[in-house]
């Protein structure tokens, strides 16, 4: 047995009988639509759900259609989505590679000019206490010290 044929384009809806003479009677169900041949045009379809049926002799074939439609909806082929995506693939890559050399020449020069002191440990001396009150203990003056005991909590 044949199948019915769908086409949808926009809001017009084109159904194609399976049956193949003459003659064909279509019972819409409500729905208005032009009839040619073994065709059925439904213009400015709602989307709402029909039974339709096309029928010759004792033959009869029955359809439940369920077709959204839409008015301003842009038909794409497959060949104009994989253009698309290969499209947005090649700027996304274009985009990380500027990214990886702009931040691969900034992270060099940040180091070099950051800042001026030298990060190695260095042996210098501490500047001169300004009081001497707190000055450092140095070997001969323990005994000044010697009363601080560390207390035990």
């Amino acid at each position: 047995q044949g199948e019915f044929l769908v086409e949808i384009s926009g809001t017009t809806v084109t159904i194609t009988c399976p049956l193949e003479d003459e003659g064909i009677q279509w019972d819409p169900s409500g729905k208005r639509g032009d009839r040619e041949e073994r065709k059925f045009i439904i213009k400015d379809h709602d989307s709402t759900p029909a039974n339709l049926s096309c029928s010759l002799g004792n033959k009869k074939h029955k359809l439940y259609l369920n077709a959204r439609v839409c008015a301003n909806c842009e038909e794409l082929d497959a060949l104009t989505v994989a253009g698309i995506i290969t499209a947005d693939l090649l700027i996304t890559l274009g985009v990380l590679v500027l990214v990886y050399y702009f931040s691969k020449g900034r992270k060099g020069r940040a180091s070099a000019g950051g800042d001026s002191r030298p990060r190695g440990p260095k042996m210098q001396r501490p500047p001169p206490v300004p009081n001497p009150d707190y000055e450092p203990i140095r070997k001969g003056q323990r005994e000044v010290y010697a009363g601080l005991q560390s207390r035990g909590f």
